[in-house]
């Protein structure tokens, strides 16, 4: 059996419905016991006043344990407001227990954030974290709007080393 230890695991959440399907996909799916699970997040603006704002504004913020990206506290100096279903995917995600309930399900949830245009972001966060394999939604966009702005996820799925699963909005 392969080992699993050490996965790490990212999906690309924006807190839309799309994402929070492709959020609640990745843990039915494919995340196992001991993996890490990276919810990956990319806001278009960042307003800083500290100088280690400049610095992520590049490499993306440290990773945030669930318990800090839970709290809106802390959230607020990154400029990112995670919905409440989208924390509570994700709460419910670090408490899930094995298939026998009687050895705990270990999973480590944490969040990475950028700040930029989505396709490049996401790209960089599969090669630096790096990660075993990405989940992202399919918004659907319309015809228009997806010529004249590129599917992030199309864009993703052709610019990455790892596995991607593309998880449609719509069946």
């Amino acid at each position: 059996m392969e080992e699993s230890s050490g996965r790490k695991i990212g999906v690309a959440v924006d807190f839309s419905e799309c994402s929070k399907k492709a959020l609640n996909w990745a843990i039915d799916n494919v995340v196992r016991d001991g993996d890490h699970l990276i919810l990956i997040t990319v806001a278009h603006d960042m307003h800083y006043e500290e100088g280690e704002m400049q610095l992520w504004e590049t490499v993306g913020s440290p990773l945030i344990p669930l318990s800090e990206f839970s709290e809106a506290a802390v959230m607020k100096k990154y400029a990112v407001k995670p919905d409440a279903e989208t924390l509570d995917i994700a709460n419910t995600a670090a408490r899930k227990k094995s298939v026998n309930f009687l050895i705990p399900f270990l999973i480590t949830v944490v969040m990475k954030i950028y700040w930029g245009d989505p396709r490049e972001k996401i790209c960089e966060a599969v090669e630096h974290i790096p990660l075993s394999s990405l989940v992202i939604g399919n918004r659907g966009l319309g015809g228009l709007k997806r010529m004249i702005m590129g599917s992030v996820s199309n864009h993703v799925v052709n610019n990455v080393a790892c596995p991607v699963t593309v998880v449609k909005a719509h069946h």
